[in-house]
């Protein structure tokens, strides 16, 4: 398993973690909380689930699926031949990443390496935009 910067399509890759939504959501909370304790509570609380979801759960890109595991177990196995399309929304800084699957869609916060996720994409499932 490898997370360097230019994996290749052979390798499994595992996503390092990124804490930069999660933290965002809870710094915005800090000053709701002058406007509305309950907004701002119910924010601070998205934004620790999403804390708590970036430690525990990991993605691997293999030679042949997306992975999610939380610690060793795997939770959830996709295909990427099953995959039609994806996209990584909001470039400048990439919040949630969208995957359509022949029988489902996926919504997924980018709480991994946003430039990494973007590069196993572009090799392992390119999509013509």
């Amino acid at each position: 398993m490898t997370s360097s910067s230019t994996p290749t399509t052979l390798e499994t890759v595992e996503l390092a973690p990124s804490y930069a939504l999660p933290l965002a959501l809870v710094g915005l909370s800090l000053p709701l909380v002058w406007i509305n304790i309950w907004v701002s509570g119910a924010i601070a609380l998205f934004g620790l689930f999403l804390m708590y979801q970036a430690v525990s759960l990991r993605l691997r890109f293999t030679p042949t699926d997306l992975d999610i595991y939380r610690g060793e177990t795997l939770i959830r196995r996709f295909p990427y031949q099953d995959w039609q399309n994806w996209k990584i929304f909001w470039n400048p800084v990439p919040i949630l990443f969208y995957f359509k699957e022949i029988k489902s869609i996926h919504f997924v916060p980018v709480l991994f390496d946003p430039k990494m996720l973007k590069v196993c994409l572009e090799q392992r499932c390119p999509i013509d935009r």
